[in-house]
């Protein structure tokens, strides 16, 4: 029988033994890989929304909040700002502003989010639309291809939205202007897939509508195309944040965020600083988790060790037979080995397949309450180093058994039968 078969069987031999040390490195590696996978993908996720922003200007609040609604889109706004207080930064001629996006959020149509802007929000995160054309007129939308593939929406299709960002047939704006789809954005891989991108214009006709509706006055909405008017001019109105991009990094830019936050109502946030602070309060716990996954790990190397140290005393005779019958102390050092590897092996292949099955259970849960997806199947390259390391384990933890194999004494342990 060849060394591979001998470990086999050797290691179904006592089946509860060797499944209890397969339990805990398969706990172990996977709880690593689980990590792995979740950190690389929040990462992914992180980074492409970066898109090169500079800044980003909104009501007074928390900074990381105003981040993650205006950038990710998973939270709720801090509030709005009056354009004649944001007017100077929306102005083209800013001599420090490159790009400057307005962002109306507040409503959603079937808990996706609808966005006010400007059609530049495209060429910042680099979209294109698949079909279609961009919004002309107040009440046209362009849809992001996740809400696409979700919604079965389509060119031509009407909706109402509701207020809020839940889905709720409450909050239906029943009474107000449908909106109409006149575009589909190609995946990006952006947040972007996962909006719906119309003219600042829409929402405002929306909650004006509103309001005349609940004061009882008739209010007129026409589909005539957007006035050829610079959205910092309507100063009566309100918006949510700003996206800023720098034309430069000069010291007057680098000041412009400590200048907004001490001389005026709104409040600037860097998104840098703030996603950095957020990994490093992500950090804590994904540290604690990791060191608890090594503790198993090492805990199953031990199991792995002693239950090769234990057996060796029931097989010390099958041991001296294998020595009888021609095999060297080496051979029997390479079988003990082997089992301790193959032990290893299999561990970190359920618990690899336990952490990507577990990340596909975690991602359609994510993607339910947050919209972005996430995925198990996938693989990082962390994984192949976990798979070096799990074989280490399992080679250390056989060492010292198989040292005590080839040195099995052959006549002593035969004559006591």
């Amino acid at each position: 029988m060849s060394l591979l078969g001998l470990s086999l069987r050797n290691i179904l031999h006592k089946p509860l033994r060797t499944a209890l040390s397969l339990i805990l490195f398969a706990l172990g590696t996977g709880l690593i890989a689980l990590l792995f996978l979740l950190n690389s993908q929040l990462q992914d996720k992180f980074d492409k929304n970066l898109a090169s922003i500079d800044l980003v200007i909104g009501a007074k609040g928390s900074p990381l909040q105003l981040i993650l609604n205006s950038m990710y889109h998973i939270d709720a706004p801090t509030g709005n700002i009056p354009i004649s207080e944001a007017k100077a930064f929306l102005r083209p001629e800013h001599p420090l502003i490159e790009t400057a996006i307005p962002l109306s959020i507040g409503d959603s149509y079937r808990a996706y989010r609808i966005v006010g802007t400007t059609p530049e929000i495209l060429d910042l995160y680099e979209a294109r639309l698949e079909s279609g054309k961009i919004w002309k007129s107040p009440m046209e939308v362009v849809v992001g291809a996740s809400v696409a593939a979700d919604l079965g929406l389509q060119k031509g299709d009407e909706f109402l939205s509701s207020h809020g960002l839940i889905e709720d047939d409450d909050l239906v704006h029943d009474d107000a202007p449908r909106f109409a789809v006149t575009g589909i954005l190609a995946p990006s891989g952006t947040v972007l897939d996962q909006l719906i991108l119309t003219a600042s214009q829409s929402v405002w006709t929306v909650h004006d509508h509103q309001e005349n509706e609940e004061e009882g006055h008739e209010h007129e909405h026409g589909t005539e195309a957007l006035p050829d008017k610079p959205l910092y001019e309507y100063t009566d109105q309100s918006i949510t944040s700003i996206l800023i991009r720098f034309k430069g990094r000069n010291f007057q830019a680098l000041n412009m965020q400590r200048n907004i936050n001490e001389n005026t109502n709104m409040q600037a946030a860097t998104p840098a600083i703030e996603i950095n602070r957020l990994y490093a309060m992500m950090g804590v716990g994904a540290d604690a988790l990791r060191t608890l996954a090594m503790v198993i790990v090492l805990v199953s190397g031990l199991s792995i060790f002693i239950s090769l140290y234990a057996s060796l005393k029931d097989r010390k005779y099958e041991l001296s037979l294998m020595r009888v019958m021609g095999a060297s102390p080496g051979r029997l050092i390479q079988l003990i080995l082997l089992e301790g590897i193959i032990l290893a092996v299999l561990g970190y292949l359920i618990g690899t397949a336990l952490s990507h099955g577990s990340m596909e259970l975690l991602g359609a849960r994510m993607e339910d309450s947050y919209r972005y997806t996430f995925t198990g199947l996938t693989f990082v390259k962390e994984e192949a180093w976990l798979l070096l390391g799990a074989l280490a384990i399992g080679f250390i933890a056989a060492i010292i058994p198989a040292i005590q194999a080839g040195q099995t004494d052959i006549s002593t342990t035969l004559s006591e039968g």
